[in-house]
């Protein structure tokens, strides 16, 4: 396996992250529809205690399309992208063509590697004379995830034009450079995003592994301790310069 495939297996699922968590009553958003709710970023105990207070919402009333889509959202936190995909087919049959929705399913599917399916149902979203630029960064994720970086980058560059102030866009459009190898243009957008509106701990983690990838170790880690306990920063290291041994990229990071 290329050093570069196994850096894209390791970014794939950074691509879906990083999206600030909006609250339940729902948030307006300048053209389109509201950004996906993410989890990703909470510890094990906190995406659990999310996950059953959700599912204890949605039980309540699954016709709440708020709850839907952060139940859906959970569900992808820990590993369940078939019962969100389900839950948001349900909500599809309540909701019929609603954009947060069908953005949400097409998350779901993608995290569920259903690619085609997931680019099809945000074909169907994404109007040409308004486009929305949260089911443009999904699309993009989505293509990225295929390889198709180039074409992702565009949608990346399009949507960034309708919300230039979106944290989520910025990062998505550096780690899709990380996937590439192209780390000192990753490293550019990615400290862009950490500094606008909505930056995550996961897009402020996502830069501190470009940086890592770059063999800056002193400062991976800083980055790395502002956001994590000591045990994860260590676990973390060791994830970053395990990377780095794959084809012999400590030689690489030497001559460079």
């Amino acid at each position: 396996m290329t050093f570069r495939k196994t850096r894209f297996k390791a970014l794939r699922p950074l691509l879906l992250a990083g999206v600030a968590i909006v609250v339940l009553s729902g948030c307006a958003s300048n053209r389109g529809s509201a950004p996906s709710p993410d989890y990703s970023g909470l510890s094990a105990s906190q995406s659990q205690a999310s996950l059953g207070e959700l599912a204890t919402r949605y039980k309540a009333n699954p016709r709440d399309k708020n709850v839907v889509i952060h139940y859906a959202a959970a569900l992808r936190a820990v590993g369940q992208p078939k019962q969100a995909i389900a839950v948001l087919e349900v909500g599809i049959d309540l909701h019929p063509g609603d954009a947060d929705i069908s953005v949400a399913y097409a998350k779901a599917l993608t995290a569920d590697g259903r690619f085609d399916q997931s680019l099809t149902v945000l074909d169907n979203v994404i109007r040409p004379d308004v486009p929305d630029w949260n089911a443009l960064l999904v699309k993009g994720a989505t293509l990225d995830q295929l390889g198709r970086n180039g074409e992702a980058r565009q949608l990346y560059t399009q949507a960034l034009t309708i919300a230039p102030s979106e944290a989520s866009i910025e990062a998505n459009l550096g780690l899709s450079y990380a996937m590439t190898n192209e780390l000192t243009t990753a490293e550019h957008h990615l400290r862009r995003a950490v500094q606008m509106r909505g930056a995550s701990s996961q897009i402020r983690q996502n830069l501190a592994l470009v940086v890592g990838l770059q063999g800056r170790f002193d400062e991976c880690r800083a980055l790395y301790a502002a956001e994590l306990p000591p045990d994860q920063v260590n676990n973390n290291m060791a994830y970053v310069r395990a990377l780095l041994t794959q084809q012999n990229r400590w030689d690489m990071i030497a001559k460079s």
